[in-house]
């Protein structure tokens, strides 16, 4: 595929995964402010089909975007783009790219993300976010939110995110690969 198709599909799957983080569904008892956006999805779509240079492009893209319309949080993007890149590289670790792994990346991507987040969290991003906020009850109380909210939120994001690659970006993808990406 030529680098002009490549660079219109990276843009069009990052406007798509900004589009998408718009629409956030919370989760029931978990904090308000966790909420599974499915702006990943595109994300997935240029894992399959451009690898995981352009996954990580479109998540890059989307959260520059995101950061850029609300300044007033700059720790969600960064968590977001931690959560994607983590989740999408490890899928790309287990299948190389094609859908014969899919089941078990996903699983193991899901775990590897929780891992991740839950780390990130309880180490660097929900301390910041308490000193940025000046929000002390955050500091103190960053094992409780972990275990309590981050790690469940991220196994049901990971579990959605599942399913939706099934119903979804299996077949988007074969389409794209047979129609727009091999000519």
């Amino acid at each position: 595929m030529n680098k002009t198709r490549r660079l219109i599909l990276i843009s069009l799957l990052s406007a798509v995964a900004f589009i998408l983080m718009f629409l956030k569904v919370p989760v029931p008892f978990l904090p308000p402010y966790l909420t599974i956006d499915f702006s990943d999805l595109p994300a997935i779509i240029a894992l399959f089909t451009l690898g995981p240079v352009g996954a990580v492009a479109v998540e890059c893209i989307k959260n520059v975007l995101n950061f850029a319309t609300n300044m007033t949080d700059p720790i969600g993007p960064v968590a977001n783009f931690l959560a994607g890149t983590s989740f999408i590289l490890t899928v790309y670790m287990i299948t190389k790219g094609k859908f014969t792994k899919v089941a078990t990346g996903f699983i193991i991507a899901t775990i590897v993300m929780t891992v991740v987040m839950s780390l990130m969290n309880y180490f660097v991003l929900l301390p910041m976010y308490g000193m940025i906020m000046n929000l002390s009850d955050v500091v103190k109380n960053v094992q409780i939110i972990v275990t309590a909210g981050i790690i469940p939120f991220n196994i049901i994001k990971g579990i959605l995110l599942t399913v939706l690659c099934y119903v979804i970006v299996k077949p988007l993808v074969r389409v794209l690969n047979q129609q727009i990406l091999s000519k």
